[in-house]
């Protein structure tokens, strides 16, 4: 009975650690930033599918408005293999995904879910809220 508990725990260990994207979690990073929108720089989120890119979370963060008064704030480091030194994602000229060069996974930017793998989790979203002329991005 015991060797078939150990044979068990081998078992389940070892295909629950071949997934590397499950190896690691992306960094906990305490994000509470606050942008006016008004400015120019953000000049490019005045429009839907508009997208820039800010300092901030563990490799930078993708602002992405959705609709009038609508945003979502990804972390840029990808979801697969988050140990990894490589893996930045970057919006597409679509404008309407997000890539990591390095492993190739795609995510769709109204809803940072997976398109294409090897990723299988969804990029990492900050909460925003906007009162019209201030975006606040925070976790």
């Amino acid at each position: 009975m015991n060797k078939f508990i150990v044979l068990i725990s081998v078992f389940l260990f070892a295909f629950s650690s071949c997934d590397k994207d499950d190896e690691t979690q992306i960094p906990l990073v305490t994000v509470n930033l606050s942008y006016n929108l008004n400015n120019p720089e953000f000049v490019n989120l005045q429009v839907d599918n508009g997208w820039t890119y800010v300092s901030g979370g563990s490799r930078g963060i993708l602002i992405y408005r959705v609709s009038s008064g609508s945003y979502k704030a990804y972390d840029r480091h990808c979801s697969y293999n988050p140990s990894s030194s490589c893996g930045i994602v970057s919006v597409d000229v679509t404008n309407l995904v997000a890539i990591d060069d390095c492993c190739g996974s795609r995510f769709i930017l109204t809803t940072g879910q997976v398109t294409q793998g090897p990723a299988t989790r969804p990029l990492k979203e900050y909460k925003t809220s906007y009162d019209g002329s201030t975006l606040f991005i925070y976790n």
